[in-house]
């Protein structure tokens, strides 16, 4: 564990780095590789101002590599923050940013889509749209219903989310049973087990606006979640607002899982694993958990969206497939090496 304030902002800084560096070299591979040299040429020339010398490799690595690299750059930061709020909320390290069951109903919404047609009317964006109102609609419905059930705490949160991501689960898979094409149901498998295959410059723009406004909040609010994560009795104790708080941290994770989900589907195990991994090296400290988790969330999935174009090439392996083959193990060894309790549920 880091313990010199100075050693954060480098580690920070050398993580961003090596995202830089990453998110070139990522530009190389694919379906046909190209040598690093000329990519960085490309990504040279479109920094100046310009493009490429060979039209080709510029429409390649610049309009389907570039928008692509950089979506899983910003998908993972934001669920590795989502996971660090998702985990303080409820004071378990076990939590997933999935837990509430946002990315469930985002898979209804786009089901619907995929399926139905519906919203077809919105284009390229159809699918983001249904998924974003899908992962809308449960959000309000957890909300309203563990508000019903006397208020937001962690465990009617999580007893809520799961019965409701059970729920729409189900709806999902009844909207591809009874769907008119039976051949949607490869792409639903496809969609919710994550991919960034669909990135676009003009599709980059909310993502990154959700995640930097995401940090904002929460680099702000650092303080007052090293206090909830300590107990809601110590956090009250500090003058922290709870109930405010918890309601901040409940949206704001929804914000965040809904605007991910809806631009790249559901990919599993980044916001589980690496909030411990940014742990293990920081410590528990919000202002230095936070930034570290953001860097370590956005190089694994830059790296995990690699593996996943080359692994099966000339095919691609859903991003939620890699994850979870690296993910699972990384978080049993995770595990056998530090002491985990469950928060209080109060």
């Amino acid at each position: 564990m880091l313990k010199f304030r100075w050693l954060t902002p480098v580690l920070f800084l050398t993580l961003l780095g090596f995202t830089a560096v990453s998110f070139v070299l990522s530009l190389t591979f694919g379906a046909v590789e190209y040598p690093a040299a000329d990519v960085r040429n490309v990504v040279m020339a479109h920094l100046a101002g310009g493009i490429g010398d060979d039209p080709a490799l510029d429409a390649v690595v610049w309009e389907l590599r570039a928008p692509r690299g950089l979506l899983a750059i910003i998908v993972g930061a934001g669920l590795a923050l989502a996971g660090v709020a998702m985990q303080t909320l409820v004071r378990n390290p076990l939590a997933d940013p999935y837990l509430l069951g946002v990315s469930s109903g985002a898979s209804v919404g786009a089901t619907a889509v995929i399926t139905w047609g519906i919203f077809s009317s919105f284009g390229l964006y159809s699918l983001s749209v249904g998924a974003l109102i899908g992962a809308l609609v449960a959000t309000v419905s957890v909300y309203t219903i563990t508000l019903a059930q006397g208020g937001l705490t962690p465990l009617r949160l999580i007893l809520t989310g799961v019965v409701l991501s059970s729920a729409f689960s189900a709806l999902a898979s009844f909207l591809v049973f009874w769907g008119p094409d039976p051949r949607a149901a490869q792409g639903v498998m496809f969609w919710m087990l994550g991919s960034v295959s669909g990135g676009q410059w003009d599709k980059l723009l909310i993502p990154v606006v959700v995640v930097v406004i995401s940090y904002l909040i929460l680099s702000l609010c650092a303080n007052d979640l090293d206090a909830l994560a300590s107990g809601p009795d110590t956090a009250s104790a500090l003058g922290v607002k709870v109930p405010q708080l918890r309601r901040l941290l409940f949206f704001l994770q929804a914000l965040l899982v809904g605007s991910m989900v809806a631009v790249a589907g559901g990919i599993g195990f980044v916001g589980l694993v690496i909030p411990h991994l940014a742990r293990m090296v920081v410590g528990s400290l919000h202002r230095r958990l936070l930034p570290i988790a953001m860097a370590m969330g956005g190089l694994f999935l830059l790296w995990v969206d690699v593996l996943a174009r080359i692994a099966a090439a000339p095919q691609e392996i859903p991003l939620g497939v890699v994850t979870g083959v690296i993910g699972a193990p990384i978080f049993l060894i995770l595990m056998s090496r530090g002491r985990y309790t469950f928060g209080s549920a109060s």
